[in-house]
Formats: structure tokens, sequence, C-alpha cells
């Protein structure tokens, strides 16, 4: 007789304390298959998976529901053993749209759970078959034209093409991003301009130059250049004449544009804008062919989510761009993307995911750039791993941790990019404050106010208002009053350039 409460020992499954078997009836069944039963499948667990793409929990319900062990999901989807325990971990992500539509159909996903893939969670018990909507459909190269002249302001006739997103709306903006077919992109005209390698190389050496003088100087001269600089890439892919291989490159040149324009619009204060030149972007990414584009302007979005109140957004987004590059040897770009899912776990205080990430992130930025690691992604180093871990301390409430982090970034910060360098200072001075260290806050504040003459970013005056409302905590302390006094100069002459 088995003492009651024993388990399986292959799924864990309670067993009936009469039965001599130490396995359970699905488990003791070694001539059958395995194979999950639709039953399996009606949960609303199971439903929210799908929605939000999180195939490690999607399996781990699955799994539980069905009685089965790895071993089993392992002879059903060809994974390894040690994959699937890291993917339900969350340690692993599925690499790719074949890979997660070979493991779903290893699975068995029944065709009426399909639309979820795209549709928002609605919580119902069992539900129905149902088109996936999106406002923003289709995705072909002229609407994508079109939502980047309406975000880039060169076009009146269409203001709804990209109506601000947040919540399930714009996890399923995200979501189909990754599925949705491209189109070809040849253009052959006779009366257009010609468009050949050369010119498109020369744009991206143009966009190139605006990415690196934004890290020196910040984003407030920028807009306008860049979204000049983006209506000519416009005009060529709408009149210009190409090939289908210029086509691609010349959507890849529009999509790193976009992400750029749409940067210094955010670092501009112009929140709404900036998101809606990111899903310009995103579409351009998308028409490109290129996953690691695609990634980028997921991972601008990310920092729009956490920044804007749609931290789980910026999850989501910063998770589907992981799976889009699933296949790319590209760990700076992974490392990159995981600090941006860190910062949304971080705003969500989910803890134990947040650190989880940073841990992944430090290990794979180590590793150093890979074979397919983009030419833009040059500033992923342990200085920005370090810097953004110290954000999500202080995201969570732990100022000293966070102090310890900042302090460590900042030997390894570079130095010329002033913009990026000065914002760090002004979190690590915020930090040392709240963990009560004023005197240090108060001297690593004053460095900032030494950096920011001739920079132009309203996310950094931001980040200046925080780090002297902390100061204002010690106002009857020598070193915060003097700190105020100058600090209240400085922000004067900035709101009057």
């Amino acid at each position: 007789m088995k003492t009651p409460n024993q388990r399986c020992r292959n799924c864990g499954t309670a067993l009936n304390q009469y039965n001599t078997d130490p396995l359970c009836a699905p488990c003791s069944r070694t001539d059958a298959a395995p194979e999950i039963l639709d039953t399996a499948w009606r949960n609303d667990r199971v439903y929210r998976a799908l929605t939000d793409w999180e195939f490690g929990e999607l399996l781990r319900v699955l799994r539980r529901r069905a009685g089965l062990s790895q071993m089993d999901v392992r002879s059903l989807t060809g994974l390894s053993q040690s994959y699937i325990s890291d993917l339900e971990n969350g340690r692993k992500q599925l690499g790719g749209r074949d890979a997660i539509v070979d493991f779903l159909n290893g699975l068995g996903l029944p065709p009426d759970l399909r639309p979820l893939l795209l549709t928002p969670f609605g919580g119902v018990e069992s539900p129905a078959p149902r088109e996936a909507p999106d406002p923003a459909l289709p995705w072909t190269a002229d609407r994508m034209v079109t939502s980047l002249e309406v975000a880039v302001g060169g076009s009146m006739k269409r203001r709804n093409v990209l109506a601000a997103l947040g919540g399930a709306g714009l996890t399923q903006y995200v979501l189909q991003s990754a599925v949705a077919p491209r189109e070809a992109m040849a253009a052959p005209s006779a009366d257009g301009t010609k468009v050949s390698a050369p010119l498109v190389e020369s744009l991206q050496i143009t966009t190139d130059e605006l990415r690196g003088m934004d890290a020196r100087s910040g984003s407030g001269t920028l807009v306008g250049t860049a979204r000049d600089h983006l209506n000519t890439l416009l005009r060529l892919m709408k009149h210009g004449d190409y090939d289908e291989r210029t086509g691609r490159r010349l959507a890849a040149v529009t999509a790193d544009t976009a992400i750029q324009t749409g940067w210094f619009t955010f670092d501009g204060g112009a929140h709404a804008a900036a998101q809606q030149m990111f899903l310009g972007a995103l579409r351009a990414a998308h028409a490109s062919g290129d996953s690691r584009l695609r990634a980028g302007a997921l991972s601008y979005l990310a920092i729009h989510g956490y920044s804007v109140a749609d931290a789980r957004g910026a999850v989501t987004a910063a998770r589907t761009a992981r799976q889009s590059i699933g296949d790319q040897d590209s760990p700076a770009l992974h490392a990159m993307l995981l600090t941006r899912q860190a910062r949304g776990h971080a705003r969500l205080h989910e803890e134990r995911h947040a650190l989880a990430a940073l841990a992944e992130a430090e290990e794979l930025c180590a590793r150093g750039p890979g074979e397919d690691d983009p030419h833009w992604l040059y500033w992923i180093n342990p200085g920005e791993i370090l810097g953004q871990t110290g954000s999500c301390y202080l995201d969570l409430g732990q100022p000293d941790k966070a102090a310890t982090s900042f302090a460590a970034a900042r030997h390894v910060l570079s130095r010329n990019e002033t913009r990026t360098h000065a914002q760090f200072l002004t979190r690590a001075a915020t930090a040392q404050m709240r963990a009560g260290d004023a005197d240090a806050g108060c001297a690593t504040a004053q460095e900032v106010l030494n950096l920011v003459d001739g920079v132009r970013s309203a996310r950094l005056d931001e980040h200046l208002h925080s780090m002297l409302r902390e100061a204002r905590r010690f106002n009857d302390a020598a070193p915060a009053r003097a700190l105020l006094e100058r600090g209240q100069a400085v922000m004067k002459g900035r709101s009057a350039s």
C-alpha cells in the first residue's frame, strides 16, 4: 500500500494509496504514444499563455493538465529535454516563426485556438473561432510608407492610420509583426529616380552619423534633420526605381532612420508621436526582412512602454523581439533586449524576473559581439548593463543596490557619449541620496551639472528635475543647498534655450 499523498515518479500526479504501481495510469501506458487531449487545452491559463506568447508557461500548464513528462514532450516536439526544461523556466525562448509553428503543431494546437495567437485575451472559458481583428492591416509596403508619412508629418490624409496604442492593442500589433507575410519590394519605374546600392549606402551613413551625434549632444537639434532625411527615404520608397534586393535594403535604411527619428522625438518629450514613429519603423523593418531591425524597433517600443505606463507591453515587445532573432548569432542584441525586458519587470515589481533577465544579459554581453550583431548596436557594453541594473534597482525600491551598480558602471561607461553618461550619473546621484548618502549624492550631482551644458534632451531634463527633488530632502545641509542653488540656475538656463 502506498502512503497517502505519494505522487507519480514520472509526472508528479497524486496516486491512489491502494495502487502498487509507482506510476499513474497515463504514465504506466508505455505502449501508447503520448498526446495532449483537446480537454487539456480548454483552460484560461492556456488561453492567456497563447495570447501572450508565453510558450514556457503554455508548456508547463499543458504538461501538468495532460499528465505528461518532459520526455513525452520531447517525443512530441523533437526538442531536447534540457531545452524543454529551460523553456519552462524562462531560460530559453523559441527562435523564430518556424520554430514556434513546429512547436505548436507538435503539441497538437487545436485549429480553433490558433486565432488566440493574434487576439487579445478575453478571459472566456471556451473561445469561439474568430478572425483576429487588426485596424492597422494590411502589412504592406504601401501601408508602411503611409504610416511613416503620417508619423513624420508628411501626409495629412490618414490621421487615424496609427492611433496611440496600449495594452492588448499594442500587444496584438507587436505579435502580428512577427507572423505577417512580406510582399515583394521591387518597384520598376520608367520615370522614377534610379535607386542604386551606393545611393542607399550613402543614406545609411547619414543615419549612422545622426545616431552618433545624439549620443554625444542629445536629440534637441536633430529632430528636424532626421525628419527631413526620413522624408527623402520615403520619397524614394514611393517613387524610386529599384529591384527586389535594393528595395529590401532601402526599407532597412528607412526602418533604421525611423527608429532614430522616433528616438529623437521620444527624447524630446513627445511620447505619443514617438510611438507612432516606432510603429512605422516596425513596419519598415518587417518589409526589409531583417529580423534584427525588427528587434531594434521593438526594443524602442519597450522603452516607450516602461517609460509611459505600459510596462507589461514592454516585456511583451522585448520577448517577441528575442523570439524573432532566435536563429541569429547576436549575443549583444539579445543582451540589449534583456535589459529592456528587465526594466519592464522592475516597473511591475517582478524582482525575480528582472534580476534573471539582467543576469542573462550580463553573461551574453561578456561573450562580446556575435557574427550577426548589427553595426548600430555599438553601445552595448558592461557599463550599459550595470547602468540598467542600477535603474532596475531604483524602480524596485532598493536605492543602496542601485547606487552600487551605478558606481560600478561609471568606471566603464564611455565618456564620449556625454548625454548617456550624464543621464546615468543623474540616476546614480538620485540613488545615493535615496539611500541616505547626501554628501556622495550631491557630489555626483555636481558632476552632472558640469556635463549638461550643450546637451539638449527633455528626457535628461526629467532626470535632472528628479535628482534635484531628492536634494531638497537635505536642504539643511550645506552641500545640498549649494547644489540646489546651482541646479536652479542651470535649469533656468536650459529652459531659456
